[in-house]
């Protein structure tokens, strides 16, 4: 499908029902939200946007945020949303990368290029209607820029087929219908929170609240409030729930389950989760260039912690050896996803968006194997694993067990450069409220569980585990903080 008939679509089946919320639009209707999206691109069609151009939208979460990414596509245009934190040299950077034509934003000063359209002029102004431009499954939908972990953030080319695919995937894989209500929490500039908390519900016939921002200690009053059926979170947000006093005791019934991803989660911080709060949370696992979501554990059905489940409906998941050919029978390698939801490339990027899609496979860069039961385990980031006097350590295998500490909150373990050993892996954690751990506690801890070369040369505990605009722990930045150990 092409998502620009989406709102319309909604209006003539049931006009009257609930299609989006947030603080200052307690409901929008489903015929409410068409005529939005209808103002929204007279307005920006006014401002210039023509089929095939780009719209981007520096906002934070909020009902405007959506309406103006249906209306660049009812106009045939594509959208990137920009993160709203980034400075002015970085909107710059991304606005001229990807060629836009016009910002949507509430910080209208310091950005040159693009015409702006303040959000406030967005459906409140008065513009000619706009017929719809023809539609094509292969027209691009959205442009996602990379966190820029490694470089230069690049811009991930999303069709409208590849949305197709993945929220299609994605009701399959949960069940999602149209009784079903989603609270979003996470950043709209992220394809996480595009595709599974707006568009899945959305195309289910559901609904989605909106949260501006997310607080650990306001959260469950949205969700007592909202009374919504799912959310989806990353494993940040998960420890700081998990880590609320003990006294506070929310009303989850409404929750059919949750979902995390964007980044590994601790076992026990999801046990943890479902005890305490009685939910069911299954774990999955993807990336931007194959359009959120590859593997998910089970909504109904076995799960597993310590993996992030079973191949999405659609996709196929591998893994693959460094000479190309595919592993089986348990063997770890790189992790390689091929289907509909695999991104159209990279934006002016044609040689690296040969590199990652070679061979007819996304490429992830992630190490993995799948268990006796075939749920993906993943084993690291391959530029993450430490090379300590010739034998490979996986941080995420130190960072596993240190979460097994009952003290421990968080924890990621980097290589720091060392004359004799070439690198040696340093550990960061945060603790819980309650908890207290000293080095040689935690290191005694990490001897009893693992071999020698694995246990980190130091540990040092910190108020709070740095991490980026997404959730993930930023281990750039960690590597630029950690002072190297003395020689």
């Amino acid at each position: 499908m092409h998502f620009a008939a989406l709102p319309e679509q909604r209006h003539r089946t049931a006009p009257d029902a609930v299609a989006l919320a947030d603080d200052a639009h307690p409901s929008v209707s489903n015929a409410e939200f068409a005529a939005m999206v209808e103002t929204a691109a007279g307005r920006l069609h006014g401002a210039g946007v023509r089929a095939g151009d780009v719209v981007a939208v520096k906002l934070p979460n909020r009902v405007e945020l959506v309406v103006a990414m249906f209306a660049a596509w009812r106009l045939g245009a594509a959208l990137t949303p920009v993160n709203p934190m980034l400075t002015a040299a970085e909107t710059s950077y991304q606005l001229a990368d990807s060629g836009a034509a016009v910002l949507v934003t509430d910080q209208p000063g310091g950005v040159d290029g693009p015409v702006v359209v303040p959000v406030d002029d967005l459906v409140a102004d008065t513009a000619e209607p706009v017929d719809a431009a023809p539609q094509n499954a292969d027209d691009v939908a959205l442009i996602i820029y990379t966190s820029g972990t490694t470089g230069r953030p690049k811009g991930v080319l999303l069709t409208h087929a590849n949305l197709d695919a993945m929220t299609g995937s994605s009701i399959e894989a949960t069940g999602i219908h149209a009784e079903d209500h989603c609270l979003l929490i996470l950043p709209l500039f992220h394809v996480n929170g595009i595709v599974v908390s707006v568009l899945t519900p959305l195309r289910a016939g559901g609904r989605t609240t909106i949260v501006g921002r997310f607080s650990p200690r306001s959260f469950f009053d949205s969700v007592e409030r909202a009374r919504p059926t799912y959310f989806s979170g990353v494993p940040a947000i998960f420890a700081m729930l998990a880590n609320l006093p003990a006294d506070q005791v929310p009303d989850t019934s409404s929750l059919r389950f949750v979902i995390c991803g964007a980044a590994p989660m601790p076992a026990p911080l999801i046990g943890e989760v479902e005890r305490r709060y009685g939910v069911t949370l299954v774990e999955g696992y993807g990336l931007s260039e194959a359009t959120c979501a590859s593997t998910l554990n089970p909504v109904h059905g076995r799960r597993k912690p310590g993996t992030v489940g079973l191949p999405m409906p659609g996709q196929q998941v591998a893994i693959m050896a460094e000479d190309g050919t595919l592993v089986g029978d348990g063997g770890a390698g790189e992790v390689v996803v091929s289907g509909p939801t695999v991104m159209k490339g990279y934006l002016n990027r044609p040689e690296e968006t040969a590199k990652a899609l070679r061979g007819g496979w996304l490429h992830t860069g992630d190490v993995g194997r799948f268990d006796e039961d075939g749920y993906l385990v993943l084993v690291d980031r391959i530029k993450d694993m430490i090379i300590r006097g010739g034998e490979n350590i996986y941080p995420k295998e130190i960072e596993t067990v240190l979460h097994e500490h009952p003290a421990v909150l968080e924890a990621a373990v980097i290589g720091v450069p060392d004359p004799v050993l070439g690198e040696v892996p340093v550990a960061v954690v945060s603790l819980r409220e309650s908890g207290t751990a000293s080095y040689e506690g935690l290191t005694a801890f990490l001897k009893e569980r693992l071999a020698p070369y694995k246990v980190p040369a130091r540990i040092d505990v910190v108020a709070e585990v740095p991490k980026n605009q997404v959730g993930k722990i930023d281990k750039p930045s960690l590597r630029a903080r950690v002072t190297p150990l003395t020689v």
